[in-house]
């Protein structure tokens, strides 16, 4: 529902509308909520629609949805609550705070949650997961008495009806479900998604005539050692310094339209679990077909850049649909023990992409340090969990970049930069700078730990003399965090604002279309204008911002989804641990006192419940305390400090 009110905000065409929406649309003409013009549907300038914010009192703030507009003020609430999607007539002519009359409440923010069974009041009660306040939906006495205490359920929000029995609480295997359930998230494609990605033939190169043949040039992925989708390949031609950076041509497998479009658009990312992927596409085509294997023919969208080694700079560049094959299929440990001088070359295809990317790591080098003249190196540190077959953590280790990541990192930026130069509409991945506001209160929050915060000419150059005392204070990766924290998150629109975090002035997602919707928008809209496709580009853009936005939106709840599944395995992990003492760091001094566990494991969230003279990223012991399963909730005590 929440995208159909942005798409109808920002305006829609009728053949983008799905068969389920259409009712709504055709209520909301007759009720003149919307205006129709030239088969696209948008709201009336009369109304908004949005989200309902905290209540307070009689009245609420209605955050207006697809649109950068004020809030509008609520003051006859009627039945509607917190959570609730609002269609709201706006109160023209009325002085001071803008304000709307709900119109109608079409349904809940949140499309999904998780409900389940707890003891009440001597009672068993369905209730919300993470509330634990009573839901819309009801078993009957019946269904409660027959399920167990800590039975969960998928809950849809719109209608009020239980979904789906998920498992219980006190299975390790369930914390799956929740987060993929709440989101609506499954792993399952439908059976007319999986014929058609069943239906391509293998890659036969005599049915291309048009694309050009790279076959013979030395492409290799480098990819993590667990990676089954390939979405990049790279070779460089040190003798005319020319770097190509093949991607895999989903667009030609992946037309407008159907099912298997639809469900990729639905989607818009993979998911990554620290056990397993929940792919955008099936796996028949994100691990096979698509994916740029090695030692067999694959179909790919290639950026051809020509370098200019002295200014670092790409001074020509060309997008074109090519046929390639990847000699060798890399992990970044095995680079890396290349680089150390610790892997030898096994046979002469590996000699000479060996010797590649030796001569292709001194550029990248190079590249880097210019871009970090205006860009921002951030080291806030990633954790790699492994879990067993039970879903219980093994263990944990940080990640590290190391110079395989980088290398590919700015071969892949690189293509990116070129492709968001060829159009002015589009998609771009935009990064604003931050707010003074925010800025002000990290350099507060830095000067509390002792930090000399001297504001610079710049924000590079202030953030940058700001990273350099963190590196000597030996708190790189967490004042790091901070500042990520106090800048504007980046995300995905129609028009070019720059990338604040790169320092760059025009940037794109445009190398990985298995797994990122965005990115295989770019490759359509750039195949349309290499073939001077006027017609075929403006339908690709046709309804680019609503796509934009919800894209971003999407980009956040596999984020939610990502970070919640850790978080659910740190609950159970804690709770084994109940009464035991690790080290900690302190990361949150404000609102609540919250440290990150730094021991045996590492990167668990805890609220400190009982603390003296606490600093902000001081090292303590903690006593683990309690442990709230259910909202994943881990609080504890600060018993001791951390001797330096």
């Amino acid at each position: 529902m929440k995208s159909l009110l942005i798409r109808l905000t920002l305006g829609v065409s009728e053949q983008d509308i799905t068969p389920d929406e259409a009712s709504f649309v055709e209520e909301w003409l007759r009720k003149k909520y919307l205006t129709k013009k030239d088969n696209h549907y948008k709201f009336n300038s009369k109304y908004r629609a949005g989200t309902l914010g905290l209540l307070q009192k009689e009245s609420a703030y209605l955050h207006v949805i697809g649109e950068n507009v004020r809030d509008l003020l609520i003051e006859d609430l009627g039945t509607a609550r917190e959570g609730d999607l609002i269609i709201a007539q706006r109160l023209l002519g009325k002085r001071g705070t803008p304000s709307a009359k709900i119109a109608e409440i079409v349904g809940r923010e949140e499309s999904y949650s998780i409900a389940y069974i707890i003891n009440k009041n001597g009672h068993k009660s369905l209730v919300d997961l993470k509330t634990e306040f009573p839901i819309g939906a009801e078993l009957t006495p019946e269904a409660l008495q027959k399920h167990k205490l800590g039975d969960l359920f998928k809950i849809n929000n719109q209608e009020n009806s239980v979904l789906e029995f998920l498992g219980n609480i006190k299975d390790p295997l369930v914390d799956e479900k929740i987060v993929l359930a709440q989101f609506n998230k499954h792993d399952e494609f439908d059976e007319d998604v999986l014929e058609i990605a069943k239906s391509f033939p293998p890659v036969d190169a005599k049915k291309y005539p048009k694309r050009k043949d790279l076959r013979d040039l030395d492409f290799s992925t480098i990819d993590p050692v667990t990676a089954k989708d390939y979405d990049d390949a790279i070779y460089w031609d040190d003798e005319v310094s020319k770097l190509y950076v093949a991607i895999a041509d989903v667009s030609e497998y992946v037309k407008p339209f159907g099912a298997l479009d639809n469900e990729a658009i639905y989607r818009s990312f993979s998911i990554y679990l620290p056990h397993r992927s929940i792919p955008m596409l099936p796996r028949q085509l994100s691990e096979t077909l698509c994916s740029l294997q090695p030692h067999v023919d694959r179909l790919a969208y290639v950026f051809e850049m020509q370098l200019d080694l002295a200014k670092l700079e790409v001074v020509e560049s060309s997008v074109y649909e090519a046929v390639i094959h990847s000699k060798r299929r890399f992990n970044y440990e095995e680079i890396d023990a290349y680089f150390k001088g610790e892997l030898k070359a096994q046979n002469s295809d590996e000699e000479r992409i060996f010797d590649s990317l030796t001569k292709l790591r001194v550029v990248t080098d190079k590249l880097k340090i210019k871009r970090l003249q205006v860009g921002y190196d951030f080291h806030s540190t990633e954790i790699e969990m492994k879990i067993d077959e039970n879903s219980n953590i093994v263990s944990t280790t940080e990640s590290e970049e190391t110079p395989s990541h980088a290398l590919i990192e700015d071969c892949m930026l690189l293509a990116n930069k070129e492709a968001a130069k060829q159009y002015d509409r589009g998609i771009f991945r935009i990064h604003e700078p931050p707010s003074q506001n925010k800025l002000q209160t990290l350099y507060q929050e830095l000067a509390g730990i002792g930090m000399q915060i001297e504001i610079k000419s710049t924000t590079k150059e202030t953030i940058t003399s700001i990273q350099e005392q963190a590196k000597r204070m030996g708190l790189e990766s967490e004042v790091d965090t901070l500042i990520i924290q106090s800048q504007m998150q980046a995300r995905y629109a129609p028009l070019n604002s720059g990338h604040f975090g790169l320092g760059f002035e025009q940037y794109t997602h445009f190398t990985s279309p298995i797994r990122r919707y965005s990115d295989l928008i770019v490759h359509r809209l750039l195949k349309a204008i290499n073939a001077g496709d006027t017609e075929e580009g403006s339908y690709v853009l046709r309804n680019i911002e609503a796509l934009s936005m919800t894209i971003s939106e999407k980009e956040r709840e596999a984020s939610k989804i990502e970070t919640e599944f850790k978080a659910r395995k740190y609950a159970r992990w804690a709770n084994e641990n109940i009464g035991n003492e690790f080290k900690a760091r302190i990361t949150a001094t404000e609102v609540e006192v919250k440290a990150e566990i730094r021991d045996e494991i590492i990167g668990a969230r805890v609220i400190i419940e009982s603390h003296e003279d606490i600093v902000l990223f001081e090292d303590v012991i903690i006593k683990i305390a309690t442990v709230d399963i259910a909202r994943a909730k881990i609080t504890a005590t600060v018993v001791g400090k951390v001797d330096v």
